[in-house]
C-alpha cells in the first residue's frame, strides 16, 4: 500500500506526517502541486512480460494521459532480481545514480505497474517520501528537487512518460541531503 512520510529537510528523524490513506496522500501532495492517483492493474507483470505487452495492456490509460498532459514519449523502466555478481553490481550502480538530489526540465511522470520505489520530493523546507507501489501514478512538476530509491534489491516495473526524447536529463544539485533520510527499506520496516 502506498505510503507518504513528511519530514523537515533539516531533521530527517522527525516525522510530521506518516499515512497510507490515499485521500490524505492526494491532498498533501496536491497542496504542493504534485499529482497522485491510482490506475487499476491491467496485467500481472512478470520478469518475462515484455515492455510491449505492458504498454498494450495500459494503452487506453496511456493515450488519455498523454493527450491531457502533452506527453509524447512513453517507455518502460524495470529491474527484477537476478542471480550473480554482475546483476548485483548493475543494481547497486542504478540505485546509487538516483539517490542523489536532482531536478528535471520537464515533469517526471511515472506509473508503477509492479513492485515499489520511493520518490523523495524536496518541497520548500520539507521532504515528502512517497513510497509508490503497483497501481500508483505520480506526476512531479518540472524543477522539483528530488531523488529516488529503488531499494537494496530492486524489483519494479514502471511506465515512464516524457514530453521530449531527452526528457530524463538530471540536473544534479550536488547537495548531500539524500544521505540523511531513511531509505526505502527502512521506511517499509517502520510499519
Amino acid at each position: 500500500m502506498t505510503l507518504l512520510q513528511i519530514m523537515p529537510d533539516d531533521a530527517p528523524n522527525t516525522v510530521l506526517l506518516r499515512t497510507r490513506d490515499e485521500e490524505a496522500i492526494k491532498q498533501a501532495l496536491g497542496e504542493m502541486s504534485v499529482s497522485f492517483t491510482r490506475w487499476p492493474l491491467r496485467v500481472r507483470v512478470m520478469p518475462q512480460t515484455s515492455s510491449q505487452e505492458l504498454l498494450d495492456a495500459y494503452r487506453a490509460d496511456i493515450d488519455v494521459l498523454c493527450a491531457d498532459q502533452g506527453l509524447r514519449l512513453v517507455d518502460v523502466a524495470r529491474l527484477h532480481p537476478e542471480e550473480g555478481v554482475e546483476w548485483e553490481e548493475r543494481a547497486a550502480k542504478a540505485r546509487s545514480t538516483f539517490l542523489e538530489e536532482h531536478r528535471h526540465a520537464e515533469d517526471e511522470v511515472r506509473y508503477f505497474a509492479q513492485g515499489a520505489g520511493c520518490f523523495y520530493l524536496h518541497l520548500e523546507d520539507r521532504v515528502y517520501a512517497v513510497v509508490c507501489e503497483a497501481g500508483d501514478l505520480l506526476s512531479v512538476p518540472a524543477g522539483t528537487r528530488h531523488w529516488f530509491d529503488m531499494g537494496p534489491v530492486p524489483d519494479f516495473c514502471a511506465i515512464r512518460f516524457f514530453e521530449k526524447e531527452d526528457g530524463w536529463v538530471g540536473d544534479f544539485t550536488q547537495e548531500p541531503i539524500a544521505e540523511g533520510f531513511p531509505r526505502l527499506d527502512a521506511l517499509l520496516r517502520e510499519g
